[in-house]
């Protein structure tokens, strides 16, 4: 399913939409598979699960997803203790990374390979997916067994063949954005995944990069609403690396449900000022159960509820 680029006029434009000025750029015109596309995560428990047997999470079904976790996996206690906690607060999906691409090369890379040893069993205890982000193809193997949800980062979304890899697969994949990505290269880099046979993927918006510099990055929310008229893709918002801020995190937040965002990731650690990586834009377990309150109520304003773990259907 490849993204077509077509000029905003009248002549093109959904019927529900006024025409634009063609200076105002372009429209990309999406097959529309259904009204609403969900993918769903599926994921199946072991014995000391509690949750039993096969299960699943739906995104992008017209309810808010939330995925929390620490930006990098680094002990089997912060991971477990986390996610305890959030999904206690909320969350129907748990994040981690097992490898962190990092700017500077002496920043904690992630624990790597001696993540898999403890990953399965904490997802047993307390019966969520894992959302991780992949940074190399070769990291496939060990991936598949142990990851629901493979995650591209913001630096990889130009990375055609690992798109390609993960285009083979039939697994989800969570697809951020570049932070100087157009949201027409953003919707080509699905593509490469969609055109490889798996058409589950979600799209993140998680900022770009402007003058401002008030902020890590400037949350696009613009692009969150357009995605949801003009294509058929999730799309779920990162407040945490949008803005860098704790104090901008939950505002944030607030209004990515209200432009129609079909769920948030979200940094969340034991103790923040000690975590390991983005400890600037962590949030305590305090604080991310105060704004899964605030999200329930705007949801609940529009019709809309969170996303609960499932029995797989």
């Amino acid at each position: 399913m490849m993204s077509e680029m077509t000029t905003t006029t009248s002549k093109n434009l959904p019927n529900n939409l006024n025409a634009a000025p063609a200076s105002m750029g372009t429209a990309h015109r999406l097959p529309m598979l259904t009204a609403n596309r969900p993918v769903k995560i599926s994921f199946a428990h072991g014995s000391s699960s509690l949750v039993s047997g096969p299960s699943e999470v739906l995104i992008g079904d017209g309810r808010v997803a939330l995925i929390a976790g620490p930006c990098a996996i680094e002990s089997h206690e912060v991971l477990l203790e986390t996610a305890q906690a959030v999904k206690a607060s909320g969350a129907c999906c748990l994040r981690g990374g097992i490898y962190k691409m990092r700017t500077s090369p002496d920043s904690f890379q992630g624990l790597g390979e001696s993540a898999f040893s403890f990953i399965s069993e904490v997802k047993r205890a307390v019966g969520l997916p894992l959302a991780s982000e992949i940074t190399d193809p070769r990291q496939l193997g060990d991936f598949v067994d142990s990851v629901e949800m493979f995650q591209v980062g913001s630096r990889n979304m130009y990375n055609y063949e690992l798109l390609k890899e993960l285009g083979a697969l039939n697994k989800p994949v969570l697809l951020k954005r570049a932070f100087a990505a157009t949201v027409d290269e953003w919707l080509k880099a699905a593509d490469y995944v969609v055109k490889g046979g798996n058409e589950n993927v979600i799209l993140c918006e998680r900022g770009i990069r402007t003058f401002e510099n008030t902020s890590r990055n400037t949350l696009d929310l613009n692009s969150v609403a357009y995605l949801k008229m003009h294509s058929s893709y999730p799309v779920i918002v990162d407040p945490s690396h949008g803005t860098g801020r704790p104090e901008l995190i939950g505002p944030m937040s607030l209004a990515a449900i209200a432009a129609g965002a079909d769920g948030l990731i979200i940094e969340v650690h034991p103790h923040p000022i000690h975590a390991l990586s983005d400890a600037h834009q962590a949030l305590s377990f305090d604080q991310f159960a105060a704004i899964v309150g605030d999200v329930r109520r705007v949801a609940e304003a529009l019709g809309r509820k969170l996303t609960t773990v499932e029995p797989a259907t």
